[in-house]
């Protein structure tokens, strides 16, 4: 678990929002070229490594994480030298105040900044103060004034991503950081292509990780359409709903997401999955999902594309501090390769037959 937790870090302390994907992307380039036969980019910076298969007739079989997180941007530079910004990906108000966060300016400079929040003595009558929007809350860097900002390089679309470092709880069973949503995928990404590096596959696998998933699903329009896979697979993390008498506890192995507001499942999806799981002696739970991932986009494309989600389920997702085990890690991993072992042309045909 040690050498597990070391690849979480490495992969969840990186800044990346949608839009600004570049630290993730040359992760994945480094990690992925030695182990794929080639690797691809489309035109909005998604990129995926090729493992071609000998098989004849192979269908093509994409896994696609994300390599954007939650964060904000710049959008006005007050005279007071304090910041606003716009949110990029889904934020509770209630998470954001008083935070750490890094900066990062056009030229690559990073600057610690902080979000404001309402002191109890500032609040009229000890009334509590009502929920801000996200738009009123100060990101305050410390600066004099505008004129002193600006001096530093800031602008408008200067990016702000939470600044944390990941940690072991007490059990050593969990880890506690930002960003496993959805930095999750992309470490499933690189540990499939490194366990089949050496394996012949019946299908063409197309590995990698689409932008902008957390601001409307965009990257996976645009690669699907490059790459037509026969089935998508996204790798992705779901909030976890256990604390809250909800689906999804951590620790309980990877999730079988049969339904989100964007993607029902196939029943013949469906059938293989349970039954893959079943025969690999993978732990699994059923998951009603309320968000969405780039399976919704995904299985749009091309006349229609069978999709699925291999994912885990973390608490307090789009936050600064998510907490999830390291065991459904292993476990999804274990279910991914048990799939991608199993994808030929019959079984793609299978899935495929209605």
């Amino acid at each position: 678990m040690a050498d597990l937790f070391q690849k979480i870090k490495e992969v969840t302390e990186l800044d990346s929002i949608a839009g600004y994907e570049q630290p993730v992307r040359d992760f994945l380039r480094t990690k992925m070229t030695p182990l794929a036969d080639h690797i691809e980019t489309d035109g909005l910076g998604g990129i995926f490594g090729i493992k071609n298969s000998r098989a004849e007739n192979a269908p093509r079989v994409m896994v696609a994480a994300h390599m954007d997180e939650v964060g904000f941007m710049v959008s006005h530079i007050q005279t007071d030298g304090t910041l606003r910004a716009v949110a990029i990906g889904g934020w509770n108000p209630l998470v954001v105040s008083s935070q750490r966060f890094t900066l990062y300016t056009r030229s690559g400079r990073s600057i610690p900044i902080i979000s404001g929040s309402l002191p109890p003595h500032f609040q009229r009558n000890g009334s509590h103060a009502a929920l801000p929007k996200i738009e009123d809350v100060i990101f305050d860097a410390g600066f004099n004034d505008k004129k002193e900002a600006e001096s530093y390089g800031l602008l408008p679309g200067d990016i702000i991503v939470p600044q944390t470092e990941a940690v072991l709880t007490a059990n050593q069973k969990h880890v506690i950081s930002k960003a496993w949503d959805n930095r999750f995928g992309v470490l499933m990404v690189t540990e499939l292509l490194e366990s089949v590096k050496n394996k012949e596959l019946n299908s063409t696998l197309i590995a990698g990780a689409n932008v902008q998933e957390e601001v409307g699903l965009r990257g996976a329009h645009v690669s699907t359409n490059l790459f037509q896979p026969e089935i998508f697979l996204a790798v992705d993390c779901s909030p976890a709903g256990d604390i809250y008498g909800e689906q999804g506890a951590i620790g309980k192995g990877t999730l079988l997401r049969f339904y989100d507001p964007g993607h029902i499942m196939l029943k013949n999806m469906r059938e293989f999955l349970i039954n893959t799981a079943q025969e690999a002696g993978i732990n699994f739970q059923y998951y009603c999902a309320k968000g969405g991932t780039d399976a919704g986009a995904a299985h749009l494309k091309l006349g229609g594309i069978p999709s699925a989600t291999i994912g885990v389920c973390a608490r307090y997702v789009h936050s600064h501090q998510s907490l999830y085990a390291m065991d459904d890690f292993l476990q999804a991993q274990a279910f991914l390769q048990a799939i991608i072992q199993k994808l030929d042309r019959a079984t793609v045909d299978s899935i495929k037959a209605y």
